[in-house]
């Protein structure tokens, strides 16, 4: 017999084993019961520990609304991957039952052909409205509307929508509905309508004579930065999208912003990381988690050979002087650290739209002479450090002059770099930092050696 008290923190410790025993009873109601006392993140972890055939087991057991359910509780990354392992059939009547963005972003995550066979299986308008979001880029209003919305012709009166809305309320009830808009016989955007407006206004009275005119809305086509713009200045529950004809194609949720802001920062972050290929989970099969974390590293093995062989040049003045050894890693690393904070205030700056991407000069400018001082100050630091140990103001020279030297082109460096790969159309928060640590080591190296070697009778051992 099962002891409540003594089996709950085993089931909250490990409620994969008990998702695993209910599987295996195949009682699809108490399955489901068992999910539902879950937390999102308790449902992703105990799905994830299932093996692959017990994986399959429960979404067969699950009706396809269920099943987009649990779907919605796991990121798209994961659910994804488990969608793929399911028959194109089964898999299409699950995304059926999810709302239009989410249902494209797990398309956008899967292979192509997986998901082509997916969109086989699908009902055909599914299908075509599928393909028409999966046309457009991700972070974009296109790539991040919902289909979910309910528009009107203009010639409508109030008591004609609220009959539609009797005898599709069903449907409907599952729509996050705030307004209602309007449009033409062309499917263009007039006007908008709120919920006050169909409760409180005469049901005789026509859309077009009461609806709220040229209301606010968003081109497809508008990236994250404008989306995010908009809703920090207009306190909206959703804003309508136009495309290139000012046709009504779908509505944005802030929500919906607030999501894609937070999965580009994951990829960015893992991305400088060295994660290629966006997000991973160690459940994922293992040579694709070697693939992705080794397209990075094996770069990466270039760029230190480039750094290391500014050593190899001057080998013969490390050997005359071996205490230098000690300085080279303080001064690239110290140098490093400034540049990246030149590289923190450009990308903070290009995304609050405080500069622009050819606006070069004058970010050089205001870097190089905050460069110059904060380079004087470590040089001055380090240097005097060197003199005190070694007793040699020569050695101290060096070493602080090489910082000094560092610090400026780091800093200088790293305000340009962000600017200069958008405009190149990369991701700044991608590269700016690998090739600004591989320049400030190798610039760190140059700086050290060369000074020593033009003084190096003085420097001693």
């Amino acid at each position: 017999m099962e002891n409540p008290v003594t089996d709950a923190p085993e089931i909250l410790e490990r409620p994969w084993e008990k998702l695993h025993s209910l599987i295996d009873v195949g009682d699809a109601a108490v399955l489901l019961d068992f999910i539902d006392s879950m937390s999102p993140t308790e449902t992703a972890r105990a799905i994830s520990r299932l093996n692959a055939e017990n994986q399959g087991r429960l979404f067969e057991l699950l009706s396809p609304e269920d099943a987009a359910e649990v779907i919605e509780d796991i990121s798209d990354a994961q659910a994804a991957d488990l969608i793929e392992e399911l028959p194109p059939q089964q898999a299409a009547a699950i995304l059926e039952e999810l709302d239009s963005d989410h249902l494209v972003d797990l398309l956008g995550e899967m292979d192509e052909e997986d998901a082509a066979a997916i969109l086989e299986n699908m009902s055909p308008d599914e299908a075509l409205e599928a393909r028409q979001f999966l046309a457009y880029p991700a972070d974009t209003a296109g790539g991040l509307m919902i289909s979910e919305y309910l528009s009107y012709p203009a010639e409508l009166t109030i008591g004609e929508v609220l009959r539609d809305l009797q005898d599709n309320r069903e449907t409907y009830a599952d729509y996050n509905v705030q307004y209602f808009y309007v449009t033409d016989h062309a499917e263009r955007l007039l006007g908008v309508l709120r919920m006050h407006d169909l409760l409180f206004l005469p049901r005789s009275a026509a859309l077009d004579k009461v609806m709220i005119r040229t209301p606010h809305h968003i081109a497809v086509a508008a990236g994250l930065d404008e989306l995010r713009d908009f809703f920090e200045e207009h306190a909206l529950f959703g804003v309508p999208v136009i495309d290139s004809d000012g046709r009504l194609v779908g509505v944005v949720l802030p929500e919906s912003v607030e999501e894609a802001r937070r999965e580009k920062t994951v990829k960015q972050f893992l991305g400088l990381s060295g994660i290629i290929g966006g997000e991973e989970f160690r459940t994922m099969p293992l040579l694709n988690r070697a693939g992705r974390r080794l397209s990075w590293l094996s770069l990466n093995i270039v760029l230190n050979i480039i750094a290391a062989s500014v050593i190899a040049l001057y080998q013969d003045t490390l050997a005359a002087a071996i205490t230098l050894a000690v300085f080279l890693p303080m001064v690239s690393d110290m140098s490093g650290c400034s540049g990246n904070q030149a590289v923190a205030v450009s990308m903070r700056e290009l995304s609050l739209g405080l500069v622009r991407p050819n606006e070069l000069l004058r970010v050089l400018g205001k870097e190089a002479s905050l460069g110059v001082i904060n380079g004087l100050a470590l040089g001055v630091l380090l240097g005097g450090v060197a003199l005190l140990w070694k007793g040699n103001p020569y050695l101290g020279l060096v070493v602080g002059g090489a910082l000094a030297a560092n610090t400026i082109v780091a800093v200088s460096l790293g305000g340009l770099l962000p600017l200069l790969l958008k405009k190149l159309k990369m991701d700044p928060a991608l590269v700016s930092s690998p090739l600004l640590t591989t320049v400030t080591d190798m610039c760190g190296f140059f700086f050290v050696l060369s000074f020593a070697t033009a003084v190096l009778p003085r420097l001693g051992g």
